[in-house]
């Protein structure tokens, strides 16, 4: 039996907005992900999804749950020992290519950030190879490693924050909606781009997205997230296939087809979540991966 890489355990994220409002994002949110594969997290806007992501990373201190990362657990506390892991081991490409690269600093400097802080390197030779190396891994010049962000188009940019994701060699990669921001082209060869290094280097993905196509393409398993809750999950072949939870197949039913005359008999599923209070819903169990918040009881 393999472990899991990362135990996410009933994950809570709450926001107190003020002394009478709070904002529940998450609510016992739990999955696990294993090495050198890739969990899909779908939903709408306003899910929790891009919120789950950086409660794992610790940007967010959970509100409650527990998260297991590597034999360690890193919700609650952190000793500065296993915060150095985590910061080496967990690393996370942001949706915006522009706003998450530091405009005064040249790329070289931004991606060896994290070698700098972990001393990952002895000489400023050595720093400067690993630098090009996985500039070219990513599909760019070493040359590039003198240019400030702005002087790249947004495909680049996204290129250079995978760079400075993968140049710590982690386990963990967290994508929040890394794609989302480029054209469908550049899509594909950054997805691609991502599947390549994850052959090489068999690190794991938590891919956080709503494109479904691209979802499917990328993902071994995929949790489906609506108001904070994760209402189902499975391999992608049984979400797409036989999705249980009504959410899911009016996410589904909402995708269109590229074939005209399947599109026109396309019909959509509508789903009235005010009707549906999760809290009393149970989790139940199609098969051996594939579990669902049952709406029905």
């Amino acid at each position: 039996m393999i472990e899991p890489l990362l135990k996410v355990k009933n994950l809570q994220q709450h926001f107190k907005i003020s002394r009478s409002f709070t904002v529940k994002a998450v609510n016992g949110v739990s999955f696990e992900i294993y090495p050198g594969e890739t969990y899909g997290l779908v939903g709408e806007s306003g899910s929790g999804k891009t919120t789950i992501g950086r409660s794992i990373i610790r940007l967010y201190d959970p509100t409650g749950g527990e998260i297991i990362f590597n034999r360690d657990k890193i919700s609650g506390e952190l000793s500065n020992k296993i915060r150095r892991r985590l910061r080496k081991n967990m690393q996370m490409i942001f949706q915006d290519p522009m706003s998450s690269l530091n405009p005064r600093k040249k790329i070289g400097d931004i991606i060896g950030e994290g070698l700098d802080i972990h001393k990952l390197y002895s000489t400023p030779k050595q720093r400067n190879e690993i630098i090009a190396e996985i500039l070219k891994k990513v599909g760019l010049s070493p040359a590039h490693a003198e240019r400030y962000p702005q002087q790249f188009s947004g495909g680049q940019r996204q290129r250079v924050g995978i760079a400075r994701a993968l140049v710590m060699n982690p386990k963990l990669i967290i994508a929040d909606e890394c794609i989302s921001a480029l054209d469908v082209s550049i899509q594909a060869q950054v997805v691609n781009l991502m599947k390549d290094i994850q052959d090489e280097t068999k690190c794991a993905y938590l891919f956080i997205a709503h494109d479904l196509s691209m979802v499917k393409y990328i993902s071994d398993r995929i949790g489906v997230l609506h108001k904070g809750y994760l209402v189902e999950t499975g391999t992608t072949k049984e979400i797409f296939s036989n999705p249980i939870h009504p959410y899911t197949q009016s996410l589904l039913s909402a995708v269109p087809q590229p074939n005209p005359a399947v599109e026109k008999n396309r019909k959509l599923i509508t789903y009235d979540a005010s009707k549906v209070d999760y809290e009393k819903c149970s989790l139940k169990q199609s098969s051996d991966t594939h579990f669902f918040l049952s709406p029905f009881d």
